[in-house]
């Protein structure tokens, strides 16, 4: 059974976001061995300065990169990455099973993104959309597209 870990800079404060994460972490039970690690984003000032964001975007990256399970492919979530459907996802999970790496690791940044470094170590660079979405709702589409990408490969009807 395939491993996915997501690394979330920040935790949920709204009930009806922990609700409908906890929705697809049921869901997603028997389809993977799921794991969330909440880390916490380093607090900046209202006015932070793009060199006080870039230090603590980096005091992030540590952080995210000690929490990386060992042989995992990483997948950054990113404004600039590549956007693709639902069934390339599903393929991308398939093909990290077959390919022998039995993890998958999301790391979804604070609202200033990610530092560089995480972004290097990344196998992918995943975009949701063009679109500007709130940052608490990012792990909950991440979740439902996880869900979805195992209905793919499973045949379900739940993707039409």
């Amino acid at each position: 059974m395939l491993g996915v870990t997501i690394i979330a800079l920040g935790k949920l404060k709204e009930k009806y976001l922990r609700e409908a994460c906890d929705e697809y972490i049921k869901r997603l039970s028997t389809l993977c061995k799921l794991k969330i690690v909440e880390l916490d984003p380093v607090k900046l000032s209202d006015n932070a300065s793009q060199a006080e964001i870039d230090k603590a975007l980096s005091k992030e990256a540590k952080e995210i990169m000690s929490k990386i399970p060992s042989g995992s492919k990483v997948v950054a979530m990113c404004i600039e990455g590549k956007q693709m459907p639902s069934e390339k996802l599903s393929a991308f999970f398939e093909q990290t099973a077959v390919s022998g790496c039995g993890e998958i690791t999301f790391v979804i940044g604070s609202s200033y993104g990610l530092d560089g470094e995480v972004k290097k170590r990344a196998d992918l660079r995943l975009s949701m959309s063009e679109m500007t979405f709130p940052h608490q709702l990012a792990r909950v589409m991440l979740l439902e597209q996880i869900y979805r990408g195992f209905m793919i490969s499973n045949s379900s009807k739940y993707h039409k």
